[in-house]
């Protein structure tokens, strides 16, 4: 059976940021020029935006 992918939160932001403000945005930017696949996902339920990226559960 191959790998089951996993989330792993990296960061969570406001969703009601200041208008043009995209710090979930930016800082997923900065995790790829690391070089970690980081993405932005909305969490309706926190009303927040995640910052994740998916890990290999070995």
């Amino acid at each position: 059976m191959p790998p089951q992918p996993q989330r792993s939160v990296l960061e969570r932001f406001p969703a009601g940021g200041p208008r043009g403000s995209w710090p979930a945005e930016e800082y997923a930017a900065a995790q790829r020029a690391q070089g970690t696949d980081a993405r932005v996902v909305v969490d309706l339920g926190s009303d927040q935006f995640l910052v994740v990226t998916d890990i290999t559960r070995r």
